[in-house]
């Protein structure tokens, strides 16, 4: 995937981790796409560790959901370590 589509996945993928994650979130539409971003790479290597999946390497729904889940996660543990 080129960079453009990277951070198209990412900004993808942070809205719906914003809108599944309720309460405050940090940062603007950069963050988003940084959150998305990461969210890809931790969904991907969570995926390879359990055997569903891998790097993501194009843009499908499977990369998505993935990349969403991964930016979810992150939101949580951030929300997680915020509130102490």
């Amino acid at each position: 995937m080129n960079l453009l589509s990277w951070i198209f996945l990412g900004l993808i993928a942070g809205v719906l981790a914003r809108w599944i994650v309720p309460g405050p979130n940090p940062g603007g539409w950069v963050v988003t796409i940084v959150i998305g971003v990461v969210g890809a790479f931790i969904g991907g290597w969570l995926g390879s560790l359990v055997g569903i999946g891998g790097a993501i390497t194009s843009f499908s729904i499977g990369s998505i959901v993935t990349a969403t889940i991964g930016a979810i996660i992150l939101l949580v543990v951030f929300h997680l370590v915020r509130s102490r």
